[in-house]
């Protein structure tokens, strides 16, 4: 079913130029700045940002729609926009001191991340002494802050995964990313050394999948912001997933109709075996964007509701999108296979369709041996293994 999303349908105006720039981001290796600029300029960056700082707090299938949109012209600028877009709402969890050092001067301030543990702390008074090599920060080259994971030791001797919030001012980038997909998206190292944090600047990740952080309930009216911070956090990991595939089958289709082959002069394009691809691709993808919107729609409905999902739900949306992202790499594998060795030069759409849609099952959250461990788990009423992510 079609929804009304004017924020998409401005989006729709700056993809031609957004897929025009697709190598330039591949060759600079990280979003060109036009892009970022573009997507400013129709407002995508406002989507998780709290009305009270000039955001549209939009719900989460118009925003899913929007990165999928968006990665059907260049995957990686997806890739890190949408991340900076979904750390805003993690942001809003924080306690409105924290908001309004990121905001209150200028809204348009966006923060990437490096949730994974890797800092490390020295207790101080009012905070922590931070320091760390904070890998895989997507985004980073356009960010003036950041979202850091670390273990922080609670009352009662053990560890609890918190987040830093951390201004640009305080780290140096790394430019260390030298990857064979989704190149463009600038996933980077930031280096931190013995910063500051104040404690209003650092959450546990627990409180803010549960409604106990510093920044609950400060949007009652909000339709958004009365949910866990992790299914926003990867909502675009599926949605650039499926993205990808359905312009897969737009360039088969463009790419195959009038091949011929060049020893045979058979057509390509009339052959079973083209026809049976672009069929079973074409069904799967339908199928992966059905299972999405059902997910993307159920977030919608309990945040709205001011419900959060208990923990078989969780497992069940976490799951849900990996497997769409299974469905999404299997349709756009099944095309390319049989499209040809021309296809694999560095100026073919394709081959970089083929590199970045892996790449969407490459992350934690998305893989799927994980996923499907953690889903059987749920069903035989077995405890979680605290071993899977």
């Amino acid at each position: 079913m079609k929804r009304q999303n004017p924020l998409l349908e401005e989006l729709k105006k700056v993809l031609p130029e957004i897929a025009k720039n697709a190598d330039k981001a591949e060759d600079l290796r990280k979003v060109p700045t036009e892009n970022i600029e573009l997507l400013k300029k129709v407002g995508l960056h406002k989507a998780f940002l709290p009305k009270a700082y000039g955001g549209y707090e939009n719900s989460l299938p118009e925003f899913g729609d929007c990165i999928a949109a968006l990665a059907g012209a260049c995957a990686s600028t997806a890739w890190a926009f949408s991340l900076l877009c979904t750390h805003s709402h993690q942001i809003a969890l924080f306690p409105k001191q924290a908001q309004d050092d990121v905001w209150q001067d200028n809204p348009n301030m966006l923060a990437s991340s490096s949730i994974a543990p890797f800092g490390k702390y020295q207790e101080t008074d009012g905070g922590v002494i931070f320091t760390g090599d904070m890998r895989w920060s997507s985004g980073c080259d356009h960010a003036q802050w950041a979202l850091c994971g670390f273990l922080r030791e609670n009352k009662e001797g053990k560890k609890d995964h918190c987040f830093a919030l951390i201004p640009a001012t305080d780290y140096s980038i790394d430019d260390d990313w030298h990857a064979a997909a989704m190149k463009g998206s600038g996933t980077k190292t930031l280096v931190i050394r013995d910063k500051f944090v104040p404690e209003h600047r650092i959450q546990k990740a627990k409180d803010m999948m549960e409604g106990k952080s510093g920044g609950f309930g400060l949007y009652p009216d909000s339709k958004i912001f009365y949910a866990p911070y992790r299914p926003y956090f990867a909502s675009g990991f599926s949605a650039i997933s499926l993205g990808i595939a359905e312009r897969m089958l737009a360039v088969f289709k463009e790419a195959t109709q009038g091949r011929i082959r060049a020893y045979t002069g058979a057509k390509v394009g009339t052959a079973t075996p083209a026809l049976l691809r672009i069929a079973e691709s074409t069904h799967q993808v339908m199928a992966a964007r059905a299972f999405l919107e059902k997910t993307w729609d159920e977030h919608a409905e309990y945040a709205e509701a001011h419900r959060y999902p208990d923990q078989a739900k969780l497992a069940e949306w976490r799951t849900n999108q990996a497997y769409v992202v299974k469905m999404c790499i299997d349709a756009v594998d099944r095309l390319f296979s049989s499209m040809g060795a021309s296809h694999w030069y560095l100026d073919k759409e394709a081959q970089r369709l083929f590199r970045d849609s892996h790449v969407t099952g490459a992350h934690a959250y998305t893989d799927y041996d994980v996923c499907a461990q953690i889903f059987g788990r749920e069903l035989m009423g077995l405890e979680p293994d605290p071993s899977l992510l």
